[in-house]
């Protein structure tokens, strides 16, 4: 299964403010997706931060992300070795006015840039997080050329995600 946008969100206003559905199984259902979740996160960020490219290969997550607060550049990139598309990157954009939502499945590393101060990201998992199961790709990998929108002066990273592998060296062991 690929990445799937989905972008037909219901959103209600009125002058009270306004109402969305930010998950409900059977919506999802039209599109293939049928997962229990069972752990919900939430991120914020300054801008220009990237998070990512992360994956979990000891009971692999899968992820249905949206933003409730600005937007995000969301990339994920296919790393599972017996596709016909592996090393595919995809990217997508995300914000609280168009209430797109990403399901990111299983097999795929997942990042993001935050493109205004205190973007809030939120994702339901799949799986719950195992620290020794997880690991990541170089968000700034040369070989996967991302582009994250956000001049690379204005980068903001983890130590972690700086010092994750190369997909290069992801494809000689990989985990999928």
């Amino acid at each position: 299964m690929s990445p799937i946008l989905i972008t037909d969100i219901n959103k209600f206003s009125d002058r009270r403010g306004e109402f969305y559905e930010s998950y409900k199984s059977s919506h999802l259902a039209k599109y293939g997706i049928d997962v229990t979740f069972v752990q919900d996160n939430q991120s914020s960020s300054r801008f220009g931060t990237v998070r990512g490219l992360h994956y979990q290969w000891d009971k692999p997550i899968g992820k249905l992300v949206r933003v409730s607060k600005w937007a995000i550049k969301d990339v994920v990139v296919n790393i599972d070795s017996n596709s016909a598309e592996f090393g595919r990157v995809y990217s997508f954009y995300l914000s609280d006015s168009n209430l797109n939502q990403l399901w990111v499945p299983p097999h795929y590393a997942h990042g993001f840039v935050a493109l205004a101060d205190d973007t809030t990201v939120h994702y339901k998992c799949s799986s719950e997080y195992n620290k020794n199961g997880e690991s990541g790709i170089n968000p700034l990998c040369p070989f996967l050329n991302i582009d994250w929108v956000v001049d690379a002066n204005l980068h903001i990273l983890s130590d972690k995600d700086k010092a994750a592998q190369s997909f290069e060296d992801y494809k000689k062991n990989p985990k999928f």
